[in-house]
């Protein structure tokens, strides 16, 4: 039985190479079950900075600079089947991914 439409599939994490891992895992679990995928596409990275004063009561000067990098990671199913849909719930992706799945008809 073949779904209608395709599935969405957003990759985010903080660490790329884990992120580039999971990416790896899921087209491979695609490809076995005989999908077509579009991607995997590398969205822009955002980039969060923060500066904290070091020491509060002495001088605004000395001050620390922080950043966090989110990674993103596109992937689109093409007509999943319903062995695909399965085979991606079951997968085992590495803790600091989110996975994120849309259905789009």
């Amino acid at each position: 039985m073949m779904a209608t439409g395709k599935m969405r599939i957003m990759l985010r994490g903080y660490d790329a190479p884990l992120l580039e891992q999971a990416t790896e895992q899921i087209l491979d679990a695609a490809t076995r079950t005989g999908a077509q995928i579009s991607g995997p596409v590398p969205m822009p990275t955002r980039r969060r900075r923060f500066t904290v004063i070091r020491s509060p009561h002495i001088t605004k000067d000395s001050q620390e600079h922080f950043e966090l990098w989110l990674h993103k990671r596109l992937v689109d199913i093409v007509e999943p089947s319903s062995k695909t849909m399965d085979v991606l719930q079951r997968l085992n992706v590495p803790n600091g991914v989110e996975v994120s799945v849309k259905v789009i008809q």
